[in-house]
Order: structure tokens, then sequence, then C-alpha cells
């Protein structure tokens, strides 16, 4: 039986960041952020040692938490996370649960059922069937897919901008901003600037506030790779749909498609087009307050 002053610990590993959230009853006695380097979600051990210590770090001295949940970047398999689950339980003698960061959407919103929506860096959809096993579409990677995410929207302008100059047309003012943002002379230069890229994710994402920016200047092209992100955030629901997860809630986070009005309503038009009885909306709470749900469940 939960005790209702019992201690339990939320964390949300981010790609970039991790936030660690403590609270016993209603009080949160720890809020912690700090960046997620050194997280090895593909080494299960590793990755516990990292969570372990970050808990002990994080939590006051001389407290014990009675259960832990995390939400983990690149945890993208039931087995990934479980083996992960199973090298924490090791170590803290607790009950824990291990899932991907996209999974801890739906419960911060409240909800016991829905779709998680990221589109950030990269872009993901998870849900889970009727048997409560989880589900996931997307998350292939900025190279291999991430449409509408911040990556691959670089991606596909920069495609849209090539294929204009195959057809003899001018640069127009998304292949201007993309040449600046690139820093190469002409729009041919920017294949090898794009391979170039050490970091594919981080180094194509961060122009992605060009392709806006070249949209609310008037470029058509901006706009149809804004479009195309849209719906390609909503085939993701769609495919979850599909496969019989139950899809009237949609909840929705990243960096991008939260900064940017005109790539969510695009998947909001989309999203309505392709499935009517599908409500999005986006997340008004920190996603750790997800995990801190999911660590009361397992109580």
């Amino acid at each position: 039986m939960q005790d209702s002053t019992s201690l339990v610990v939320g964390v949300d590993v981010g790609g970039t960041k991790t936030r660690l959230q403590a609270v016993a009853g209603e009080v949160c006695v720890a809020d912690h952020v700090r960046p997620s380097s050194g997280w090895r979600p593909h080494d299960p051990a590793a990755a516990a040692d990292w969570l372990t210590a970050l808990v002990h770090d994080a939590i006051p001295h001389g407290t014990r938490p009675s259960a832990v949940a995390v939400g983990g970047h690149a945890c993208e398999t039931p087995r990934q996370c479980e083996q992960i689950r199973a090298e924490l339980h090791e170590r803290l003698r607790i009950p824990a649960l291990v899932v991907g960061d996209a999974e801890l959407l739906v419960p911060a919103a409240g909800l016991d059922k829905g779709v998680g929506l990221v589109a950030g860096t990269g872009s993901v959809a998870v849900g889970r069937l009727g048997d409560g096993s989880p589900l996931q579409v997307g998350g292939w990677g900025a190279v291999l897919g991430d449409e509408g995410g911040s990556a691959g929207l670089v991606r596909e302008a920069a495609r849209a901008v090539w294929a204009a100059h195959d057809r003899g047309e001018a640069p127009d003012e998304l292949a201007v901003r993309l040449i600046a943002a690139f820093g190469v002379p002409e729009v041919p230069a920017l294949g090898a600037a794009l391979e170039s890229a050490a970091d594919v994710s981080a180094e194509w994402g961060r122009h992605a506030p060009v392709v806006f920016e070249a949209a609310e200047a008037g470029s058509g092209l901006a706009r149809e790779v804004i479009a195309a992100g849209g719906r390609s955030l909503a085939a993701l629901v769609v495919r979850l749909a599909d496969r019989g997860v139950p899809v009237d809630h949609v909840v929705v986070a990243g960096s991008t498609v939260l900064a940017q009005p005109a790539l969510y309503d695009a998947f909001a038009v989309s999203l309505a087009a392709a499935l009517p009885g599908s409500q999005p909306s986006p997340l008004r709470v920190p996603p750790v307050e997800g995990a801190v749900a999911l660590a009361r469940s397992i109580l």
C-alpha cells in the first residue's frame, strides 16, 4: 500500500540535459538539473551506474527513495529498458521503472493513455497497445528519418533548395539563408557542408530557425518544407493508430514543434484530416512530472 509521504524519484534524461525530481507527498524535496553527458543507454550497467550516482547526488543526505522511474533518451526498445531497469534495481534495491523519454508525456499530462509525440532535434511518437506493451515509431535519426524535427527540417530544406537549383530557378529566400547559415558561397556547396558535420543531428538541427525565418520572408519552398514536416508528424500518430494504439489524446512536446507555431499548426491540420477524433495538446508541465507519476504508480 502506498504511503502518502513515500519519497519517489522521477528522472527525465534528455539528449542534452537531465532533470530529476524527488517528491514526498505533495512536497518536492529535490529538483536537480545537470547535463546528460556520460549517459550511455546502450550499456545497461553503465547507464544504471550513471543513474545511481545521480540519485545519490541529488536527493537530500540521509534520505532513501521508495521508488524511481526514468524516462531515458535513446532507450528505444522494451528489452533495452528492462535491462537498464534490472541493473538499476540491483543497485538501489527499490522498485524501478525505465521507459523511453517520450513515454513521460502522457502521464505528465495526467492521462492514463494516449500518444506522446516529440519533435525537437529529432522526432518520435510512442503509445501503448491494449495489453500495455509499448510501441514506438519514428526516431530513426537525422540521416534516415526524424522528419518534422529540426535536423530533418534542415535536411529537407536542403533537398528542396537543390531541386530548385536543378530546375534552373534562382535562389529564393530559403536558399539564401541556408547558404549564409552554413557559410558556403552557393547552393551546390551545401552538400559538402552537410556531409562534413561531425554530429549530424546537432549541427544540422541548429540551423532549423532559418527555415521558419525564410517562410516568414515569403519562401514558398520553406513553407512547403514546414507543411511536409507537419504531415510527417501526423503520420507518426497514424502509424500508431493503425497498429492499435489509442490515439484520442496526443500530447506534444519538443523544442522545435512548441517553439514554432507554423510547424505545430501544420501538424494539427494534418492530424485533423487524417484522424478527426484525435485531439492534440501541447505539454504544459516539465516531462519529469511524468516520471514522478510513474514512480508513484509502481509503489
